[in-house]
């Protein structure tokens, strides 16, 4: 399984909104696109597809911008997941009686990479990641002289 971009950059803006949240101070959408190096265009369509699924909440007016609208333990990658890439995602493709040996055993393979793929996504948060995010900042300190 491959993770598409789509989701990459759903996670990015995410992350850059939970570093965000003590302040509650919304992103805007230019500014989580320069920090993350997505796209504006494609960050924008992503964001709306995140605030109807209910992650984001989005504040407008001059000082608007995009906040999460979940604490981070709350937002399961998984969700996050089958919110952009949909609920047929999630469905396997199933194994006919005209179907050959090799391909039955193909197959059967590819569903049991995808669910294993679809439970990694179920046991982590962005919560989860922003900690990895953390400790791997905290073992490469940069030094300034």
């Amino acid at each position: 399984m491959e993770l598409s971009s789509r989701v990459e950059y759903a996670l990015l803006a995410l992350l850059e909104l939970a570093t965000r949240r003590p302040t509650d101070s919304p992103l805007k959408v230019n500014e989580i696109a320069a920090f993350q190096e997505i796209p504006e265009r494609y960050l924008d369509q992503i964001l709306t597809v995140l605030r109807r699924a209910g992650f984001v909440q989005s504040v407008r007016g001059a000082k608007g911008g995009y906040l999460l609208a979940k604490q981070p333990g709350q937002i399961n990658l998984l969700e996050v997941f089958v919110a952009l890439e949909g609920d047929s995602s999630r469905k396997s493709q199933k194994v006919s009686e005209s179907d050959t040996i090799e391909k039955t055993v193909v197959l059967e393979i590819w569903q049991e990479v995808r669910q294993a793929s679809l439970s990694v996504l179920e046991k982590y948060t962005l919560e989860d990641l922003c900690e990895q995010r953390d400790d791997r900042k905290q073992v490469n300190p940069m030094y300034y002289i």
